[in-house]
């Protein structure tokens, strides 16, 4: 794969850091030219500059992704830039920023949630699918959890969120297959990332115990799996979830 994607231009959201970071540079190394897209522009120029540096031509997006005329109107400028943007991998996420029992979820915590997970990526893939049709051609990946397979003890926003992320690329894989689009979800188990390690080293190492290789993923891991999907290797899946997640759960029949 490591010369699937020359010729190809590539937007990746929250790509400041841990999975969406990983991902934009794997890609990147792929032979993608890169759209990169997150709030944190410090952060989000360092990885601009990685990928520069590999020889890969690269546009920044710096806004939250809740700006849904932000999105469209960054999307389209990028896409104008570079000619086209033929792979979208939907990874902008929040995670848990209170209390996770349900009768502590407060409305904005809730709307943030959905806002950023849900809407964002919707936002996302309704500015790219008409230049995707045109050519016939697109890739779509939602970044999932396995939360949003089996649900959680706390935070079902956050699992409703990530439930929402998988059902839609179902959709949207049914819906734009006619023209060579398509869309599948990825849910990994647990990742160390900054955003987990905001919790503390000793819930990722509680939560890797869970699964059967007793561990937790690095970002590149879970960037693996995506580039799997967007390559030529990957052209025969579409609605389908994969799931890097050390046997967390077991899926399949």
């Amino acid at each position: 794969m490591a010369s699937d994607l020359k010729g190809r231009v590539a937007l990746v959201t929250g790509s400041a850091g841990g999975i969406g970071q990983a991902t934009a540079v794997m890609l990147a190394h792929m032979g993608a030219d890169m759209v990169l897209l997150d709030l944190k522009e410090e952060a989000l120029e360092e990885t601009a500059r990685v990928i520069a540096a590999s020889g890969r031509s690269v546009e920044t997006i710096c806004l939250d992704i809740r700006d849904r005329d932000g999105v469209k109107a960054g999307i389209g400028e990028a896409e104008k830039s570079l000619g086209r943007i033929d792979i979208l991998i939907n990874n902008a996420g929040v995670g848990l920023a209170g209390p996770g029992a349900i009768e502590h979820i407060e409305d904005h915590d809730l709307d943030r949630m959905f806002g950023v997970h849900v809407m964002g990526a919707f936002a996302a893939t309704r500015a790219v699918v008409p230049g995707m049709k045109a050519r016939k051609f697109g890739r779509i990946v939602n970044i999932a959890s396995n939360r949003g397979q089996v649900g959680f003890t706390d935070g079902s926003h956050y699992s409703g969120a990530k439930g929402a992320l998988i059902a839609m690329a179902k959709s949207w894989a049914k819906e734009l297959a006619p023209w060579g689009i398509l869309a599948n979800a990825v849910a990994p188990g647990v990742v160390r990332t900054a955003m987990t390690e905001e919790h503390g080293m000793e819930a990722i190492v509680e939560e890797a115990s869970w699964n059967l290789m007793n561990r937790w993923a690095e970002p590149e891991e879970i960037a693996a799996t995506v580039a799997f999907l967007v390559s030529d290797a990957g052209a025969y899946y579409t609605g389908q979830l994969m799931c890097p997640n050390g046997g967390d759960p077991i899926v399949g029949i």
